[in-house]
């Protein structure tokens, strides 16, 4: 097992990472604790203190903090708590985020705007909190959950496409204004992933949601942690079908993408 560690190699790194309770970002702060992190990490609810206790096992001191980051009062709640831990932030996870399946006409409105608060808007602003205090000290490491579908028109999650781009499009763009900061940046792009992600976006009845070879969430946090201590700029991650279906995405056009996306996404799709 490789271990990252601070030049002296007598403190842990801190790691903070969101949307920790479940799935991919449970899978990434594993990824941290194994690999000689130290960990501040959030989510809504109580589970969060429940998970703690897997990462503590594997060595790491760890700080929960509920927060709902699609308020603002939330991002700025976590970032106090990242303060009062006294450490700097060596890298941090950026990767809560919800889903909406339907059609656009049907679906809450309240729900869409939950999505563009918690994956754009909680994003940038924890960002911005983070980010100068990394380049003042000339080191740090932002990984940016962002998706396969940030490569095409969704239709049936349409706002979740559009804030999985958002945050592509950010991450790659705040990559290169601090390439010579010291700081990195990368981009994890996951295909459909074994997480209760479709459940909670009630895609239930999909055929992405219904998909059996769904990409395993340990793997995926891998290879985004791999890539994230690498320096890259992006990953797609895990599977071979995900890995193709972002290289085919760089050369269709976006109505053919569309088309595509709507035959997996469509309700009631699974039956089809």
């Amino acid at each position: 097992m490789t271990t990252y560690a601070v030049p002296d190699g007598t403190t842990r790194p801190l790691a903070v990472v969101t949307g920790a309770s479940s799935g991919i970002g449970y899978e990434l702060a594993k990824q941290f604790a194994k690999n000689g992190f130290d960990l501040l990490i959030t989510s809504t609810g109580e589970q969060i203190d429940t998970v703690a206790e897997a990462f503590e096992q594997l060595g790491a001191k760890v700080k929960t903090v509920q927060a709902d980051l699609a308020t603002y009062d939330g991002v700025e709640s976590l970032y106090q708590q990242i303060q009062a831990t006294g450490k700097p932030v060596d890298a941090i996870a950026i990767n809560a985020g919800v889903g909406v399946g339907g059609a656009f006409i049907e679906t809450d409105l309240q729900a869409e705007l939950n999505v563009i608060e918690l994956n754009i808007a909680s994003s940038v602003h924890l960002a911005k909190r983070i980010v100068p205090d990394m380049v003042a000290r000339h080191q740090g490491r932002i990984l940016f959950t962002s998706s396969i579908a940030s490569q095409m028109p969704g239709p049936f999650q349409a706002v979740y496409a559009a804030s999985k781009s958002f945050v592509h499009s950010f991450s790659q763009a705040l990559r290169n204004e601090l390439k010579d900061s010291g700081v990195t940046v990368t981009a994890l792009m996951p295909g459909a992933t074994d997480t209760n992600f479709f459940d909670r976006a009630g895609l239930e009845d999909t055929k992405v949601g219904q998909q059996e070879n769904k990409d395993n969430p340990a793997q995926v946090a891998r290879m985004g942690f791999e890539a994230l201590m690498d320096g890259k700029d992006s990953v797609l991650a895990e599977s071979l079908l995900t890995k193709v279906a972002g290289t085919v995405s760089k050369i269709l056009p976006d109505p053919l993408k569309a088309e595509m996306h709507r035959q997996m996404s469509e309700p009631g799709s699974a039956d089809k």
